[in-house]
């Protein structure tokens, strides 16, 4: 660099260091013994919206396409995913690293609630430190050879997505809202998050779309009228698929049992990830 140098590179020709440097770049590198090929985040702008549940349901349907999934279950502060498996045993380690704990079929998870005394024990951190285990979720597992670890983000748009879009190496996100309008302009914003940083949105799922009347077969616009299409239309994302209100759904992710869940509910989203 040139003693008379003003910092202003677009006012100067001069073939420099601090000129051709590429960017520093943030992402973490896997344990030597992890191979994965496909790393795919699920974000919301919201809590409560069923993130959890899609990343769930999405992690058996591609088990079930035969591929080896995994599922990094990145919200600390709400972990959800062991229970929605059934899954109580603690993840064991070595002086290697730590081995994700297995589902009933054979999927890979790794989540705070494996490494605590009980599951109900509060985690009371500051976001720094959150953010610091996620990291190690991805350099301290041995997750093995897999095809799709899907990423459970916690809502919003704050250090823990933004620590998993600049650490790992994110494929695309898949987005999940429901259908009232303050979570779809709320889940906007989750949208443009992953526009600004370049990431992929794979696609879009609607939770809660509406229920089937048990008794007449009437579909009932519970919490009003989708407008999924257009949020998708506003960004150009064609994966879209909608989960209506299933209360056997729902119990069998509270006893544990969603692997017995055999309807296909997200084939277009599965689709799109096949497609990557």
């Amino acid at each position: 660099m040139s003693e008379e140098c003003n910092h202003v590179c677009s006012e100067c020709e001069a073939d420099c260091e601090s000129r051709t440097q590429q960017p520093e770049s943030f992402l973490e590198k896997p344990h030597e013994l992890s191979n994965v090929k496909h790393v795919v985040g699920v974000v919301s702008g919201k809590g409560g919206v069923g993130k959890s549940l899609v990343t769930a349901m999405m992690a058996v349907e591609m088990s079930r396409q035969g591929y080896t999934v995994g599922i990094l279950d990145a919200d600390i502060t709400g972990p959800s995913i062991p229970k929605i498996f059934g899954v109580h045993t603690r993840a064991a380690g070595t002086e290697m690293g730590i081995y994700p704990v297995l589902s009933k079929t054979g999927i890979r998870l790794m989540s705070l609630n494996l490494l605590l005394d009980s599951d109900t024990e509060p985690v009371i951190w500051r976001g720094p430190i959150i953010a610091n285990v996620v990291k190690q979720f991805w350099s301290d597992v041995m997750w093995g050879d897999i095809d799709y670890l899907f990423v459970d983000m916690p809502p919003g748009t704050g250090d823990v997505p933004l620590t998993v879009f600049q650490s790992l190496p994110v494929d695309g996100i898949l987005v999940v809202t429901s259908p009232q309008d303050l979570v779809s302009m709320i889940v906007e914003k989750a949208v443009r998050m992953a526009e600004q940083m370049n990431i992929p949105i794979l696609g879009i799922v609607e939770n809660m779309s509406g229920l089937i009347c048990p008794d007449c077969g009437k579909y009932i616009s519970v919490f009003g009228e989708s407008h999924i299409e257009e949020i998708a239309g506003q960004h150009g994302i064609k994966a879209v698929d909608r989960l209506p209100i299933d209360p056997k759904l729902a119990k069998l992710c509270d006893e544990g049992r969603l692997e017995e869940k055999e309807t296909d509910m997200l084939s277009v989203c599965r689709e799109a990830l096949e497609n990557l």
